[in-house]
């Protein structure tokens, strides 16, 4: 299950980077997309998520690697990695406009990728479950 979370954000990273690529290329009255603001924040947030999961990631590992990481833990990092995931596929999407959803520039492929990741993997309801356990030491399903 842990290697979900640093999966997720490995698509996101992709997502990021094609979306960065494409308006820095794609040119709207003379300038690159890039140029805007809201592009330009869009990629700053991306850059964020994506850089707080990785460090959430790492610093699970190495819980790991010492024997203190609680199973809780790696529910949270799936379910923020997942869900953070999802939104910066979305984002790219939406940055690139119709080509955001064409095979060409593989960031719809991401998108549906995610969505069946985060389906199959545990829904993120699921691994709210499972932390309000860990909170409350009441198990609200069985």
């Amino acid at each position: 299950r842990y290697g979900i979370a640093w999966g997720a954000l490995g698509a996101a990273e992709d997502c990021y980077f094609r979306a960065r690529q494409y308006v820095m290329d794609r040119q709207q009255f003379g300038r690159p997309l890039a140029a805007n603001q809201l592009i330009q924040k869009k990629l700053a947030d991306m850059l964020t998520e994506i850089s707080l999961g990785l460090q959430g990631c790492l610093r699970l590992g190495r819980m790991k690697d010492e024997g203190t990481a609680a199973v809780e833990i790696t529910s949270i990092l799936k379910r923020n990695s997942c869900g953070k995931a999802l939104d910066i596929a979305r984002l790219a999407r939406d940055m690139m406009g119709g080509n955001g959803i064409s095979d060409e520039f593989g960031v719809a492929r991401h998108l549906v990728n995610l969505e069946v990741v985060n389906t199959y993997e545990g829904t993120h309801d699921v691994h709210a479950l499972i932390l309000g356990r860990a909170i409350t030491g009441i198990q609200a399903f069985s």
